[in-house]
């Protein structure tokens, strides 16, 4: 079977969700609500499956349609660091750690140089936002309040509001931003 082959991959794809998960094929087409004998054929490669059985599978299997007859993925993909996107700001480098973005969610690697500040973009209203310092000392002012942090400390707070980030040590501090952006109604 090729890549091209949906049966083969639906069926691959069906079969490879299911023995992650350790279930039977009469375990998921029970859950599923369709014959053993229909799941049977899903996972050979001999079934033309309806949108409604498909549907049912996916429940079951809780994935998406698409991830049931999405082609196979690369098990593992290397990003060397100069392919991630990097941004100055006042001296300071955020640099982001996921190449591929999370739908409502930011993760940055932040660096200061020793007497460096930068200021924060607030986000959108409702924002949470984390601030892990990972070595040297980092420094968040946000709404007024002032928070020291030493390695391995983390600071959550309102990302919509004005915000700064300061290394006041003698060295470079590292820390790490998690950005919840509020959901958009």
């Amino acid at each position: 079977m090729n890549d091209d082959d949906l049966p083969g991959r639906l069926a691959r794809n069906i079969r490879s969700l299911r023995e992650t998960r350790g279930a039977t094929q009469a375990q998921l087409s029970r859950l599923a609500g369709v014959p053993r004998a229909t799941w049977a054929h899903l996972e050979s490669g001999a079934a033309n499956p309806t949108l409604s059985v498909l549907h049912r599978v996916a429940a079951a299997l809780q994935v998406s349609l698409e991830e049931l007859i999405a082609k196979p993925r690369a098990s593992a993909r290397h990003y060397p660091r100069a392919t991630l996107p990097v941004r100055t700001r006042g001296g300071g480098m955020l640099r982001k750690l996921l190449p591929d973005p999370l739908p409502g969610m930011e993760f940055d690697r932040v660096e200061l140089p020793p007497q460096v500040r930068i200021t924060g973009v607030p986000h959108t209203p409702g924002t949470r936002e984390y601030l892990a310092c990972e070595s040297g000392e980092l420094v968040l002012v946000a709404s007024g309040e002032r928070f020291h942090l030493q390695p391995g400390d983390v600071v959550v707070f309102r990302g919509d509001q004005k915000h700064s980030y300061e290394n006041p040590g003698a060295r470079t501090a590292v820390g790490y931003s998690v950005v919840l952006l509020a959901p958009s109604i």
